[in-house]
């Protein structure tokens, strides 16, 4: 990474190139961190989604089991799509809030990179 020794606007005392290095550091861990996450949640979605496909075409009354806390469980069809489709659907919320929150880390790394006249060279 290379700094440029441009001032910031405001009156905030410029900090050194290593603290300017290691807060980047630690932002793209945060935002790797959220892409990690992401990247398990999606695929726990599509599991959801597969299970969903599958049973949904099935009489109601059929047997089905389920995990639950490491336990498998005899339910039917009807007990157990409804839940099913519940998680997935706060999979789901949880995917769009994890996006959004790297969207903003995003920003504030930019943000902080221009505040300090930052510019990372690519390897």
């Amino acid at each position: 990474m290379a700094t440029s020794s441009s001032k910031p606007t405001t009156g905030e005392k410029r900090p050194s190139d290593q603290e300017i290095v290691a807060q980047l550091n630690a932002m793209k861990q945060e935002m790797n961190a959220i892409a990690s996450k992401l990247g398990e949640l999606e695929m726990e979605k599509d599991e959801h989604q597969l299970v969903v496909d599958t049973i949904k075409p099935l009489e109601s009354t059929r047997k089905c089991f389920r995990l639950v806390g490491g336990v498998l469980v005899e339910r039917t069809v009807k007990d157990v799509l409804p839940a099913v489709e519940t998680n997935m659907d706060g999979i789901q919320n949880i995917i769009k809030q994890l996006l959004a929150n790297y969207k903003k880390k995003e920003a504030d790394m930019d943000a902080y990179q221009k505040k300090w006249g930052v510019q990372i060279k690519e390897q």
